[in-house]
């Protein structure tokens, strides 16, 4: 029952049987099966279908709102289990924004495991949306990424560093020889955004409303297939972190502006104090040095 829960949860997060069939990688008439038999375990109706949409019945909203606690908790009964087996072999979950481009985590993580080679380290990568669900799910203890919400005081909320913002563009593009562009002057050129599709919608938003490009949007899976639609004219990409590795003869680095002015966002880490722990805090020090010592 439980996986059919997460089916449900995910149908009704998502808004389309099309769209969580795609998140949850099964065919539309199998999830559609699933949550039938969901309704038929329960012996009552969750959604009332149409023609094309779906809406809530009042027990599936219920059940929809009591199942988010129910699998948080699952979730979190099973990591507590794992963690509780590994005490003899301690581990931390390390996550890091995708596409960030400052080596102070690589460093960070080059220094604690030097200092802890007792720990064994797993490190994943995500957009912000992926490394917020998994921190919350406590499926990572740390993780570096931007600020798009406001602080909560069950979270250990760093500030990292103010970074401005810039972005990567063939060097054979007519603006490449710019120290900086306004957003204004991209709107004819995709902007080339590292996201999977579930998370899409979210970045295509934040990056339009916050950051204020209007251009049309295109989508990469991960940094090197962005980089080779980039250098392949396809577009532009915006880039996390403010600085650089080298980009070779290929690539040019410009400074984005708004209204004449730099475009500023936050880098912070977080991690969940409840789950805090000696390595956690220590792993968070390294890294806050790390920023400090720019």
């Amino acid at each position: 029952m439980l996986r059919q829960i997460r089916y449900f949860q995910s149908v009704v997060r998502c808004g389309s049987f099309t769209e969580a069939a795609e998140e949850c990688y099964i065919s539309q008439s199998a999830i559609s099966q699933q949550i039938q038999a969901l309704e038929q375990e329960l012996g009552v109706q969750l959604l009332e279908r149409g023609s094309r949409k779906f809406r809530l019945t009042p027990a599936g909203e219920h059940f929809y709102e009591k199942s988010l606690i129910l699998t948080a908790d699952y979730d979190r009964l099973v990591i507590e289990t794992v963690r509780i087996s590994h005490r003899e072999n301690p581990q931390l979950h390390l996550g890091c924004l995708k596409g960030y481009s400052g080596r102070e985590f690589q460093q960070a993580v080059a220094e604690f495991a030097g200092q802890h080679p007792e720990v064994s380290i797993q490190v994943i990568s995500g957009t912000h949306e992926e490394l917020y669900e998994e921190l919350i799910s406590c499926r990572v203890d740390a993780v570096l990424s931007d600020q798009r919400r406001a602080f909560s005081d069950a979270y250990a909320n760093h500030i990292l560093a103010r970074r401005p913002c810039f972005i990567e563009i063939a060097a054979r593009s007519s603006l490449a020889g710019q120290k900086s562009v306004e957003v204004t002057d991209l709107k004819h050129i995709p902007c080339i955004l590292i996201a999977p599709k579930n998370q899409r919608k979210t970045e295509q938003s934040y990056f339009r409303e916050i950051i204020g490009i209007a251009s049309e949007f295109i989508f990469a899976e991960n940094v090197e297939e962005a980089r080779l639609q980039v250098i392949g004219g396809k577009g532009f990409m915006p880039v996390e972190g403010g600085e650089t590795m080298p980009l070779g003869t290929t690539l040019s680095h410009i400074q984005l502006l708004r209204n004449g002015k730099p475009i500023y966002r936050n880098y912070c880490v977080f991690w969940n104090l409840a789950d805090e722990t000696e390595y956690i805090r220590e792993f968070g020090k390294i890294l806050r040095s790390q920023f400090h010592e720019e």
